[in-house]
């Protein structure tokens, strides 16, 4: 999800005059990251409405099966080269006059590109996943001894009340004017869904697979856990008991996976655009991009534009100063993030395209059933304890279904050299946060002989983090506390004393992740409010809307880091109502 084009350009549905600029980028080679999907999957825009509507009527007449063009007749269309390719269409998009084929070599690719019929042709590629996501691995939970006895109702014991980014953008103040969002629709296009999330159930109306790639328990089921996090913070069932909820809680939810482990198809999103047109959903949320965008998508995202969808997407974590795609584009709501202080997340990428912020630092939210983790950690100093601390968990380190409980070793900051002085073998290792990465910390750990290793913060609060960037495993529990208990673990141990920590990890249904990819859904959950409150708005208007009420930033922002500001969905909703 990094990379740039040079420029913003913005297509207009039907308009010929665009055939050049769109010819020239479609020009350049496409076919990086080819990794998952068929090497000859194009997708076809047709100029004219009535050719294309001869090929979609043969097409929905054959079942909706793959139908050769061959078999269709097409010199009838005075088009010998369509009728000269041998390619196969496997899909019909109506909402924006294009086809999705199968075609079987690069000749077939230039027949089609010189086809009088073809307005553009473009081949398939893959952007790839958010860079916070990559590597994570679905986690089904195995077994019934750290989960709690009825699933369907298993609050995280992350959730203390309602997310801060629930309150931060001011939804609740916003609910009674806007019906909590009844009324509207909101597609999400992402990594799927989980369809029985006690969280998202009642407001998920339907799903779509556009990647096809099979081994789901259903065709639009959540393999890594991005999507069904995105959709909690949109529209997740209020818990009256725990606090958790969605920004527009009354909202419709539509699923449509674009994405797997390999990343994000340029025609699955296309396909997913054109399904929220066809739908007629009021929001499409995209916490996907790139640095470049293809002529299908920007093709694809204006004539959502033009159809009344609001498109809101997130503008990328590798903290530059450039928003990424499909956020730059200029119909889209490009979303930046904030962490809990309002101050930009050192991660949000920024630019002139920025439109707004919102919260996307420790976001809690939904996550397929057992795939989430989190950590419970008890210490205990001399005769004193134990007791529960505060702690955080890391991807990628061993999992304690049972609680596991030993004798600590303070080992410095976790260096070799730290180590080396003191046998951890066989026990924890208690070290203190700074200097090297925590991966480090945990492989030397792991090869002094350390069973687990306790970090504790060198500043107020916990981090959240992972250990491995391919999804591997490994063989040493780690987990992180406060500095004030880590301090006192210390202190007493550096004074003679003996301290000791049980560690177990726990399965949940609920996770804290950070990324643009968790501020957009917050911005879609306030789009959808402002829909429900005012349904005649157009997408400029919205756009406009949400800059003009935003709370303005208290940090400089010189280089517009922050867009508007904060969105505020009181504000919002309200002079929504009067428009």
């Amino acid at each position: 999800m990094r990379g740039f084009a040079a420029e913003k350009m913005q297509l207009r549905g039907g308009n010929v005059g665009r055939v050049a600029a769109v010819l020239l980028m479609a020009s350049v080679s496409l076919f990086i990251g080819q990794t998952g999907w068929a090497s000859q999957r194009v997708l076809v825009v047709m100029k004219e409405n009535s050719s294309f509507r001869q090929i979609d009527t043969a097409y929905r007449l054959s079942g909706l099966r793959p139908l050769s063009l061959k078999s269709l007749g097409l010199k009838s269309l005075g088009t010998t080269s369509l009728a000269a390719v041998n390619g196969d269409v496997t899909r019909s998009l109506r909402g924006l006059r294009a086809l999705v084929m199968k075609i079987d070599s690069n000749a077939d690719f230039a027949r089609l590109q010189n086809s009088h019929e073809v307005l553009f042709v473009e081949r398939e590629v893959i952007h790839p996943l958010p860079a916070p996501l990559r590597g994570l691995k679905y986690r089904p939970f195995k077994s019934s001894s750290s989960l709690l006895e009825n699933p369907a109702r298993e609050i995280s014991r992350l959730v203390k009340g309602t997310p801060w980014g629930i309150n931060a953008v001011k939804a609740k103040d916003a609910w009674s004017t806007a019906r909590r969002g009844e009324g509207t629709r909101v597609l999400i296009l992402d990594t799927g869904i989980d369809k029985d999330h006690p969280a998202i159930a009642a407001n998920l109306e339907v799903g779509e697979d556009f990647v096809h790639d099979g081994n789901l328990p259903y065709p639009y089921a959540d393999s890594i856990g991005h999507g069904t996090h995105v959709a909690g913070t949109i529209a997740a069932v209020e818990d009256v008991a725990s606090g958790f909820t969605g920004v527009a809680p009354s909202a419709k939810i539509l699923a449509g996976r674009v994405c797997n482990a390999d990343g994000c198809s340029n025609i699955s999103i296309a396909e997913g655009i054109n399904w929220g047109i066809e739908k007629k959903v009021q929001v499409i949320s995209m916490s996907l991009g790139g640095l470049w965008s293809t002529p299908a998508e920007r093709n694809a995202i204006t004539l959502a534009e033009e159809s009344g969808v609001s498109v809101v997407a997130a503008s990328g974590n590798s903290g530059i100063g450039r928003v990424g795609y499909p956020a730059a584009l200029p119909t889209v709501i490009a979303v930046g993030a904030v962490d809990s202080t309002l101050k930009k997340a050192d991660f949000s990428q920024w630019g002139p395209e920025l439109d707004i912020v919102a919260p996307g630092v420790d976001v809690i939210s939904s996550v397929p059933m057992g795939s989430g983790r989190e950590s419970k950690v008890e210490i205990a100093i001399g005769g004193e304890g134990p007791s529960e601390v505060l702690s955080t968990s890391f991807a990628g380190a061993k999992e304690l279904p049972a609680p596991l409980n030993n004798t600590l070793v303070f080992a410095g900051l976790g260096k070799r050299e730290d180590l080396a002085q003191v046998d951890v073998r066989g026990k924890f290792a208690l070290v203190q946060r700074g200097e090297i990465m925590f991966s480090e910390k945990a492989k030397n750990a792991l090869a002094a002989g350390a069973l687990g290793l306790l970090i504790f913060n060198n500043a107020p609060g916990l981090i959240r983090g992972a250990l491995t960037d391919d999804g591997s495993t490994l063989d040493i529990a780690v987990a992180m506390i406060e500095q004030d208990p880590g301090e006192k673990l210390r202190d007493a141990l550096l004074n003679g004393g003996v301290g000791s920590a049980t560690l177990q990890t726990l399965v949940t249904n609920y996770a804290s992740f950070d990324g643009t990819s968790m501020a957009c859904p917050h911005v879609s959950g306030v789009v959808a409010l402002i829909r429900a409150a005012n349904p005649r708005l157009t997408p400029q208007q919205v756009r406009n809307l949400v800059q003009e009420t935003a709370v303005t930033p208290t940090e400089s922002n010189t280089n517009n880091e922050y867009g508007a500001g904060l969105i505020d969905a009181d504000a919002a909703v309200k002079k929504a109502v009067g428009m």
